[in-house]
């Protein structure tokens, strides 16, 4: 029970700390759960992301709700869940019970102006370490050119390049590792 309630804790930690989306949280969360507590690795939250990118909702909620479901089981990750989003659940009550004042107060405007270019900021180097970790080929660079290219140049849907970069990983792996097994056999 009390890894439970460290659950809820630490997600609404994050959750409080957080300005900016999942993208933003990945620092807080690759600090708090897989350095501090080590009860993910680095390479478990970056495919949490990739899967939180694909799944319905928000990537903050499926990441907090595989780590969740990882530690406890299901009550885990109802535990992680409601720990994510209970920060912006009681913050967006405040400002909406303060909304007539708030949202012409010039000060309010400046500082969330600040606070989005912060968030840019946090993105990058989200992607940054992203990309550390996650682009340890030629296949995985070209995959990552090829998406960047799709989706600027071209418009192309998320879900389509998901789908495509799935297959092609796939299909790329497991030629790899027959062309690794005839090899072995000639070896052999």
């Amino acid at each position: 029970m009390k890894e439970l309630f460290e659950l809820f804790l630490l997600f609404a930690k994050c959750g409080v700390c957080t300005f900016g989306g999942g993208y933003a949280m990945l620092p807080i969360l690759t600090r708090e759960f897989a350095e501090n507590k080590k009860w993910v690795t680095e390479e478990e939250l970056a495919d949490y992301y990739a899967v939180g990118q694909c799944t319905p909702g928000v990537i903050a909620v499926n990441v907090a709700t595989f780590v969740g479901m990882k530690r406890k089981g299901v009550v885990g990750a109802v535990f992680s869940t409601l720990g994510i989003i209970f920060p912006s659940l009681v913050i967006i009550t405040v400002i909406a019970a303060l909304i007539e004042g708030f949202a012409d107060n010039v000060y309010v405007a400046h500082a969330l102006a600040g606070i989005r270019t912060a968030v840019c900021g946090l993105v990058a180097v989200t992607v940054l370490n992203l990309l550390k970790k996650s682009i340890k080929s030629i296949f995985a660079l070209c995959i990552a050119l090829i998406t960047l290219c799709a989706i600027v140049f071209f418009d192309v849907s998320s879900v389509i390049i998901i789908i495509a970069c799935a297959f092609g990983g796939i299909t790329y792996n497991v030629l790899k590792e027959k062309i690794k097994a005839k090899e072995d056999e000639k070896n052999a």
